[in-house]
């Protein structure tokens, strides 16, 4: 357990994962991508991290993906300064890498009401992504809305449940802030009231 030591930890309820916790559950995570990968009929994948919140999960990720890989990012935006999905999001910044034929992994820091992975897979399918994996560091099934259906042999890759509260650090945020947590916690509530 981590104990509040600064001024943004005080606006921190409770952790809900420590720094530890997150590296060993990455290290999992990133071992089955390897794993699911490493057969010989399967190319590298393209490994796609959805901005900005996913940037410090993708980070830890692909350092512990055992694989050649290439990396690229999405923005797509849906929450703005609030706490609750605004619904269908908007993708603000194109990847960059051709995904055309090419196996994708989605990486997400939490996936929600399931919108902007729901619109990220028909955007990459688009593209002419022959499959698409998620890899989500915390996934909210109690909020889900959207049941999104990956593509092609895709896999769905789930680190933590997550309760529902609104939670912050290790790159997730309230606002632009908190991303810079070691931990991931619960946001206390008046502090996004």
């Amino acid at each position: 357990m981590v104990t509040p030591t600064s001024s943004i930890d005080d606006d921190i309820l409770t952790v809900l994962w420590s720094p530890e916790q997150l590296l060993q559950k990455v290290q999992d995570l990133a071992s089955k991508i390897t794993h699911d990968f490493s057969s010989p009929d399967s190319s590298a994948p393209v490994i796609v991290g959805v901005a900005t919140g996913a940037f410090l999960f993708l980070a830890d990720l692909v350092r512990n993906i055992k694989l050649p890989l290439t990396v690229d990012f999405v923005r797509a935006e849906s929450y703005g300064s609030g706490t609750v999905s605004r619904g269908a999001p908007k993708i603000s910044c194109d990847v960059k890498l051709d995904v055309t034929g090419k196996h994708v992994v989605l990486v997400e820091d939490i996936v929600d009401t399931g919108n902007t992975v729901s619109r990220l897979i028909a955007y990459l399918e688009a593209k002419g992504a022959s499959s698409v994996s998620v890899c989500t560091l915390l996934d909210k099934p109690s909020r889900r809305t959207v049941q999104f259906e990956l593509l092609g042999d895709g896999k769905f890759y789930s680190g933590f449940e997550c309760p529902d509260c609104f939670v912050v650090g290790y790159g997730l945020d309230f606002d632009e802030r908190y991303r810079n947590l070691p931990y991931i916690g619960v946001l206390k509530p008046e502090v996004y009231r």
